[in-house]
């Protein structure tokens, strides 16, 4: 009994995965960032600096509190009255997108930032929240294959709703979608409310498949009430575990190295799509084809790459998949429509197409994994009694540094005047990322290190 209890709890937490994994996937990536830059903009260069600058502010609040608001959870007990709070910003942000008519004048520019960001908020603290749920779900050994199967869930929720999105409701150029159907419901291509539909239909999917994880994934009992005392008892003990992390060697190379590389993993996601329709001359829905592959390849790499995670631990995945992804973007440098890896090509040739879609899949099988194994590493690394606090904490490494890849490649694109060139930052970034983990200890610190701090007050 206990057993499919807790096997309904595992299902729960996946369908989490499954219901927010849209955002990334149709706003942030393959849809709705390359209609803003190319369409919502006034052009594509204001639209990727405006959309830059964006992904940096929003980032910043979100590291700034990301901490902060893990401690008093992990003070307070439940999540779930904050999850049901934050499943409200990210609804009412990707609903708000449907405002992103194209060539907005100057205030719906500003409403449709903001709006993307309050969204962007919803879900970075909800993956925050639910992340801390994952020691509860399985033994150490078992963690790994439940996080890589969780991610590969979710992927293939990102998948699906890309694929109806391309179907039938993202309209091309000539105002059809992929299949050459009119948008449904009556909407007017013309307005492109076909496209701008993301927003809303990322909203609803949020809200029919969040359902199982709030009916099967409940929260143990109150471990105190939510007062001026709790916040100020985990503002206190975060500044504690900060002052502490230098002792912990182990977690604080690993914060430090998981900074540059998912830095880089997020510059990937960011401007790949506004790189496809700039050096490649690809309409939006190529990019979304591109995306159909990118996830049904990442599907299958999470679903090994958590199998990798329990046999040889999460390091040696994280390795491999950084390694991957620093050639993919040697490749990706090397390449536009007239060269690739440098050497000349026909005009006209398919073959810069061919080798940006198997770059593709090696970065959907990739950051899938990396991401997957980056949690369990996370998992091994952390103070097992303030996982809220520590996946906070996780979530400042990510976000501490978001200006970087965002800041790199735009000065990179600014002084070399290419595009192509302006992606060669993010070679550096996961190389860091990858040095820094030489100091990081695969099976993180001893439970003894954690004794004295886990102790009460």
């Amino acid at each position: 009994m206990a057993r499919a209890a807790n096997s309904r709890r595992i299902w729960g937490w996946w369908w989490f995965d499954w219901a927010n994994q849209p955002y990334s996937t149709l706003l942030t990536t393959f849809v709705f960032a390359p209609y803003f830059a190319a369409a919502v903009a006034p052009d594509p260069v204001s639209g990727q600096a405006l959309w830059g600058w964006m992904n940096f502010a929003f980032g910043l609040v979100i590291a700034v509190f990301a901490p902060i608001l893990g401690a008093i959870a992990d003070n307070t007990g439940p999540k779930r009255p904050w999850l049901f709070f934050w499943s409200a910003l990210y609804v009412l942000g990707a609903w708000g997108l449907w405002w992103a008519v194209p060539g907005a004048d100057q205030a719906t520019l500003i409403w449709i930032l903001v709006a993307f960001g309050i969204g962007m908020i919803g879900l970075e603290y909800g993956i925050i929240f639910t992340n801390a749920i994952l020691p509860t779900l399985g033994d150490r050994q078992e963690i790994g294959r439940i996080s890589g199967s969780g991610w590969a869930f979710g992927y293939l929720g990102g998948l699906l709703a890309l694929v109806v999105m391309l179907l039938f409701l993202a309209e091309n150029d000539a105002g059809v979608t992929l299949i050459g159907l009119d948008p449904l419901f009556g909407l007017d291509p013309e307005a492109r409310e076909g496209t701008r539909s993301v927003g809303p239909f990322t909203a609803l999917w949020y809200l029919v498949f969040v359902i199982p994880f709030f009916l099967w994934v409940r929260d143990p009992p109150q471990q105190a009430p939510f007062d001026t005392a709790v916040i100020r008892r985990g503002l206190s003990d975060l500044g504690k575990t900060i002052k502490r992390l230098p002792k912990h060697s182990s977690l604080l190379a690993y914060l430090v190295s998981s900074t540059f590389y998912r830095d880089g993993l997020n510059g990937i996601y960011i401007f790949g799509g506004i790189y496809a329709a700039g050096v490649l001359g690809w309409s939006i829905v190529q990019v979304g084809v591109f995306g159909i592959l990118a996830s049904t390849v990442g599907i299958i790499g999470c679903w090994i790459g958590g199998r990798a995670d329990r046999r040889w631990g999460p390091r040696a995945v994280i390795v491999t998949c950084i390694v991957t992804l620093i050639l993919v973007c040697c490749v990706v440098v090397s390449m536009d429509r007239t060269m690739v890896l440098f050497i000349p090509i026909e005009p006209g040739s398919a073959l810069p197409d061919l080798v940006f879609y198997l770059c593709g899949g090696a970065i959907g099988a990739s950051g899938g994994a990396l991401q997957a194994s980056s949690r369990t590493m996370m998992v091994r690394q952390g103070n097992p009694d303030r996982m809220t606090e520590a996946f906070g904490l996780y979530a400042l490494s990510g976000k501490a540094l978001s200006f970087m890849a965002p800041g790199l490649i735009a000065l990179a694109t600014t002084l070399s005047e290419s595009q192509r060139w302006g992606v060669s930052p993010l070679i550096g970034l996961f190389a860091v990322g990858l040095i820094l983990l030489l100091w990081v200890k695969p099976e993180g610190e001893p439970a003894t290190a954690w004794d004295v701090e886990n102790a009460p007050s």
